[in-house]
Formats: structure tokens, sequence, C-alpha cells
């Protein structure tokens, strides 16, 4: 495992960036700010290797601001509605950087601070383990909420996300990693042609603030139904949200909660390069770029466009801290937040 500076935040704190490998020639770069996965390598059907993760090539350009490649977001990922919630009855007040809503822990989340990490052994491959303690009330949360964060890139050829967190005051939590992925390569393209099957026969509908509307319905004969391998961008013309595409919550089918399940499959046809999602979470949000419109410039000079990635975030459902008959996210002390999320890839 290699190890560099990657660079210095304003206030001189040393950013570090590792890079994973595994026998097969499958690589990994992942950095200490905001626990972030700037390059992931992985190989199409003739063995030729493609970053297929949108990011950048130095630390300059994550600090000054970018939609979240690659990074590990929370305390609470995805949208709470008007950045409101009650605890114990007490209420609290997040920040609304999204319209009317909080999203993705707020402006200053955990996907904006230097982490510290260490390598650490593992049968599966090589892997480094990333810790933050978030301070009571940073970003409004109550409590100090210790996270750890391991990345594992295995001789399996899969990238192996496992999160653990404990508290000292009841807090929500929601983890994820919010990576952007093109398997034509990050930068080639847009990715309307990959085709994407989600293992889930329920989402749960918007309103026009992309705030769950408490339903949970059916996807079978609608436009969000992916229970078969189907072309991203081929029912773009059925969407009624702008900008257009795809920004939705699925339920994944479980027969148990917490069990870690297939969760999505995506391919694209051009490579034959294959991603496989497997989690505990109970969601997947699939996010097809559609705020992306070329203002940022990444790897290899490329222009990031509308539509040239998708993400299968692995969540709680969002606005769960005010539904209570979603899958729970408060976590409280003495108990343990865990779950894993494994990036499966192949080629055919």
């Amino acid at each position: 495992m290699e190890k560099f500076i990657f660079g210095k935040t304003a206030d001189e704190r040393t950013v570090e960036i590792f890079t994973l490998a595994n026998k097969n020639g499958l690589k990994a770069k992942v950095t200490t700010y905001g626990a972030l996965l700037t390059e992931l390598h992985v190989p199409d059907r003739d063995g030729k290797l493609a970053d297929v993760v949108l990011g950048f090539e130095d630390l300059e350009s994550y600090i000054k601001g970018h939609p979240h490649f690659g990074c590990t977001t929370g305390r609470f990922a995805n949208r709470i509605g008007k950045g409101k919630f009650s605890l114990n009855g007490k209420a609290y007040q997040l920040a609304c950087n999204n319209g009317p809503n909080h999203l993705h822990g707020g402006p200053k989340g955990i996907d904006k601070k230097v982490w510290s990490a260490r390598p650490v052994k593992s049968a599966k491959g090589e892997a480094v383990k990333f810790s933050y303690l978030s301070p009571d009330g940073e970003e409004g949360y109550p409590g100090n909420l210790q996270i750890e964060v391991t990345y594992t890139l295995t001789h399996d050829n899969e990238l192996q996300i496992d999160y653990a967190a404990t508290c000292d005051q009841p807090t929500p939590i929601n983890l994820t990693n919010h990576s952007y992925f093109n398997l034509a390569g990050a930068g080639n393209g847009d990715i309307l042609a990959h085709e994407l099957r989600l293992n889930a026969d329920f989402y749960t509908p918007v309103d026009e603030t992309s705030i769950p509307t408490g339903e949970i319905l059916r996807v079978a004969g609608t436009v969000m139904d992916f229970t078969k391998s189907t072309p991203i961008g081929s029912r773009f013309a059925q969407l009624t949200n702008k900008p257009v595409g795809y920004d939705h919550n699925y339920v994944l089918n479980k027969a148990h909660p917490g069990e870690l399940t297939l969760a999505a499959e995506a391919r694209d046809p051009k490579s034959g390069r294959v991603m496989q999602v497997l989690t505990t979470e109970p969601g997947v949000q699939i996010y097809t770029a559609n705020y992306l419109d070329g203002r940022f410039t990444g790897k290899g000079g490329k222009v990031y466009r509308q539509h040239s990635a998708f993400c299968l975030e692995c969540q709680h459902f969002p606005d769960s801290v005010n539904r209570p008959y979603f899958p729970p996210v408060i976590l409280n002390p003495g108990q343990k937040y865990t779950q894993t999320t494994i990036h499966r890839f192949n080629s055919k």
C-alpha cells in the first residue's frame, strides 16, 4: 500500500491519500479529506483498466466545493424536510442547504472534515480505516459521534466499505458513500445507455422539494421500475421532475432487516463492465447527475456534464427522522451503528 501527502487545508492540516491495489490489477485511491474515494480503476471485457468514478486530481479542487464526489456523507445522508426534527421532546433546527431542506449533513458536514487514517490488516485485501469524532452540536446534531469507515479492495474485485459509529447522546445517523460512477470511464460521455437493475419492488415518492410524501408505492408498470435490466435514460421523456433524471429512494427487497443482499447491478454495454452493489441498508438512492452542468473539470481535463454519471447511495430512507414508520435512524448510547456496502466488479 502506498501513502502520499495530498495537500494541506487552509488551516494547515495535512491531508493524506492512500492507494489500494489487489492481485488482479484493480486500484483505488482514498483520502483523509472527507474519507473520500478519488479513483477506482477496473477492467473492461478486454482487461483494459479505466477509472470509473468522477473526481479531481488535486485537493484544492475538492476544497473549493463539489457535488459530493466520492465522499462519505453524514451525519445524515440525503434530505431532512425543512431541516427539522424532534428527539425525546426536544426540537432541533439544522441548516437548510438544499432549498427548504437539509442535505447530506449540512454545509460543513463530515464530507468536508479531515479524518485520521491507518492501514489495517485484512485477509480479503488491502484496507484503510478512517476515523472522525463529530463533536456535540456539529451542524446542529446532538451528541459526540465517533465514526469509523473502512475501505477494503478485495482480491475478489470488490470495493467493500464498512461503517461503524457510537455516540454519547441519542442522535440521528444515516451514512453513505456518494461516488459518481461511469462504467465507460469517468468523463467518457453520458450513462443513458448504461443498463440498470434494482432489487426493489417499491420506492418512496417525493414532493416538489424531493422530500418523501410518506407513501411507499409499487414500481410495477411505472417509469420507476428497474426490476428488469433497463437502460437508465430510456424513460427520461416520461419523467416530470426538473432537471430531468432520477433522484429517488428505492425500498430494497429483504427477507430480514440488516442482511447483506444485492441492491443493484449496472452494466455498460460498450465496455462490458458490470458493477453489482450489495448492502445491509434498507434503501438505495439512484441519482443520475441531473445537476451536473459542465462547471466542473475533473481528472484528465474532462468536463463533467449532466447525466455523465450515476450514484447508487445505499442508505436509510430520506427524512426518516420524521417518519416513524420508516426504518429507524436514531442511535442511542450503548448501541453500535454498523453497515456494509460492497461494489463488486466483473465484465461480460
